[in-house]
């Protein structure tokens, strides 16, 4: 089965990616995205621009209804996702555990719709 591995951080309390400390944090989702695609179960994902860069969309009575930034606002922000391929939810728990923003942040995992079936 796949799952949307989701990452939620705040971006306000992450060290700067030209730090020692952002590289370091930087080169640990390099490593785990090698590591997942040698073990097979790693299916697609990207790291996503901040909300600044966010535009929503909606309708409303009939109306497109179009704003810069987030759905919600929040403290914690999706910052990327992973696609992976576990045998089941205690799996892809193992899996998504080694993100690195599960130390600071939240990792969501979600079963993916499969409408093949």
């Amino acid at each position: 089965m796949q799952y949307a591995a989701l990452i939620y951080d705040d971006p306000t309390k992450a060290p700067d990616p030209e730090s020692p400390e952002g590289a370091a944090i930087f080169q640990r989702y390099v490593e785990l995205t090698e590591q997942i695609s040698a073990e097979g179960v790693n299916k697609g994902g990207e790291a996503l621009y901040g909300v600044d860069m966010a535009t929503s969309i909606r309708i409303r009575g009939g109306e497109l209804q179009i704003t810069d930034g987030p759905f919600a606002e929040t403290k914690e922000h999706l910052g990327g996702f992973y696609l992976i391929e576990a045998d089941d939810l205690d799996h892809a728990i193992k899996i998504a555990s080694r993100i690195p923003a599960v130390e600071t942040g939240t990792v969501e995992l979600r079963p993916v719709w499969d409408f093949s079936e």
